[in-house]
């Protein structure tokens, strides 16, 4: 597990950014596989969600994952729902204690938030998809209508692809430039003719600093490159896997 100082330091919030080590799972979903959408059995990812839980010092039945669409989504939680019932949303924002917001990832970046003051939280799916269309703006905005103020809001980035790892097409660098041509900062040329390398978690960062997000904490880890601590979609698909598992990233409020 890994944790931020100034998130782990509050005695009101638990969190961590889980690795996939530590869990039942075995072969691609070797170990602490989460992600119900994965070919995983049923039961080893019951199993490690509870072990997180565990982790978090936290009933079981409590941990609320979305059905994550790479989309701007946001909501607010107001009560737990159940595995079956899990709406479509990548972002989410609560100011009930006990819920713990959980965040599947396989190289998009986890983003989780929280106003200390306010006593609210938020967590987002943010790949290009959702950061490129505001699920950073969409998750803060929930939170400020529960109370938080973006300029109390602390951001932790959680794990993902790094851009050494990155490497994209000359059509997905022209969609970022078309939204904005300063986005021509978060690319550097790859050995590839006509491809780059694009850094997400920059990206991500930029888009807080523009809401007004008062700190921004970053993890340094590679997810397709550091291979026996997370799990990585586009490591899966360079190997023609058939499948992959997601680690799970999570935040609640204690009372």
């Amino acid at each position: 597990m890994i944790t931020i100082k100034p998130f782990a330091s509050s005695p009101g919030i638990r969190h961590g950014f889980f690795t996939r080590e530590g869990g039942v799972s075995n072969g691609l979903y070797n170990s602490l596989n989460c992600g119900f959408g994965s070919g995983d059995c049923f039961e080893n990812v019951n199993t490690n969600r509870d072990l997180i839980l565990s982790k978090l010092d936290v009933p079981d039945g409590n941990l609320l994952t979305c059905n994550q669409i790479h989309s701007a989504k946001a909501l607010t939680v107001t009560k737990l729902w159940g595995g079956g019932n899990a709406p479509e949303a990548d972002g989410m924002a609560t100011n009930i204690p006990g819920i713990v917001l959980g965040i599947l990832t396989a190289d998009c970046a986890p983003v989780l938030f929280a106003d200390f003051t306010a006593g609210i939280i938020g967590a987002a799916h943010a790949g290009w998809q959702g950061a490129l269309n505001g699920v950073l703006e969409a998750t803060t905005a929930e939170m400020v209508k529960l109370g938080a103020s973006n300029s109390h809001i602390k951001a932790a980035i959680g794990p993902c692809i790094g851009v050494s790892s990155y490497e994209i097409g000359p059509e997905f660098r022209k969609i970022f430039i078309a939204s904005n041509e300063q986005n021509k900062i978060f690319f550097k040329p790859s050995f590839k003719k006509g491809h780059h390398m694009f850094d997400l978690a920059l990206y991500i960062e930029h888009r807080l600093l523009d809401i007004g997000v008062s700190e921004i904490f970053k993890t340094k880890y590679d997810t397709c490159r550091d291979e026996d601590l997370f799990f990585s979609y586009r490591r899966s698909v360079t190997r023609r896997q058939q499948d992959y598992g997601r680690e799970l990233s999570a935040i609640t409020l204690v009372s």
